[in-house]
């Protein structure tokens, strides 16, 4: 009962308390409120709109967007706010329908709904669909980054020369983290580049910087693992002599750990390389709480790890 009355107060606000299509087309000297989805998408908006937007992330540290479900109070924000900016590709698959209808009434922008199609990956277990993980590839994040400059100009032209200014600084920083993040991973000896986590959320990385990726779970963490599942993976490392194995932030750790205690009844030692950061960046006012800081600390976790023989 209590879940029905939730649903049925959700709709009432997400119907009856959105700001018009055009409320936001010309805001002057006020703040643009920006209500996100992910905190990649919200770190990458606070970039490029600095002092003249107030953003919102809809989901914090450790949140898997994969399963996320919309609250009343989410759909408030979403009816409050100027602009509505999320990931897309499926990520936020719970919340489609919520941003279709509100994109009748105010802006609403997927970061990746103008990405080239060649440069997504379509893995054949993902039913057609596109694996949503682009933040993994730097350089193709420039995009959603380009993406989001044209949605706060359109959206508050007012601001427009900061927002370019704002961009093109920000851009600038993410191609030198894209040329860094290639030269650590080519200090790992090639035989030891294998990137083994609790889902599939690295194969941008994977493609971008000559990692080979195998993840227990699939592309999304909606998809349940299995005993089959563990034992191939374990089979994997123990044939590999992979020494090191790593967990997600977003995941809950049993299943890696799994894994751990599989390759031990084979004979070989795994030992888990740190935590990761995928679907979910680090808390609010770390360095790994920045897109770039997450970005970091992932690839000096998997560095260390992986130059360590077995």
């Amino acid at each position: 009962m209590r879940r029905i009355i939730c649903l049925l107060l959700f709709f009432v606000i997400l119907g009856g308390c959105g700001s018009s299509k055009n409320s936001s087309s010309s805001t002057g000297n006020k703040t643009l409120y920006v209500v996100t989805t992910t905190g990649m998408v919200a770190d990458a908006v606070r970039n490029v709109g600095k002092d003249h937007v107030r953003v919102e992330g809809l989901m914090g540290p450790s949140v898997d967007p994969h399963l996320y479900k919309a609250t009343a109070a989410d759909a408030k924000k979403l009816s409050q706010a100027d602009v509505i900016i999320y990931n897309g590709l499926k990520l936020e698959g719970k919340m489609g329908n919520i941003f279709t209808k509100m994109g009748r009434k105010k802006g609403v922008y997927a970061v990746t709904e103008d990405m080239d199609e060649k440069s997504l990956r379509e893995p054949a277990e993902f039913h057609g669909l596109y694996d949503p993980h682009v933040w993994f590839n730097v350089s193709l994040w420039k995009k959603a980054v380009q993406k989001i400059e044209e949605a706060l100009v359109e959206s508050d032209p007012s601001h427009a020369a900061d927002y370019k200014k704002n961009a093109q600084e920000y851009l600038e920083e993410l191609d030198k983290l894209h040329q860094w993040t290639k030269e650590q991973m080519q200090s790992i000896p090639e035989e030891n580049r294998v990137l083994v986590t609790a889902h599939d959320a690295f194969g941008y990385f994977g493609d971008a910087y000559g990692v080979q990726v195998k993840g227990l779970q699939g592309i999304s963490t909606e998809s349940e693992y299995g005993v089959k599942d563990v034992e191939n993976i374990v089979e994997f490392l123990t044939k590999g002599k992979i020494a090191a194995v790593f967990v997600e932030s977003s995941v809950p750790k049993k299943s890696i750990e799994a894994v751990v205690q599989g390759c031990l009844a084979r004979g070989h030692k795994v030992n888990i390389g740190g935590t990761l950061f995928s679907d979910a960046m680090g808390k609010e006012g770390t360095t790994e709480g920045t897109y770039v800081g997450m970005v970091r600390h992932n690839v000096k976790t998997i560095t260390q790890a992986l130059k360590r023989t077995p």
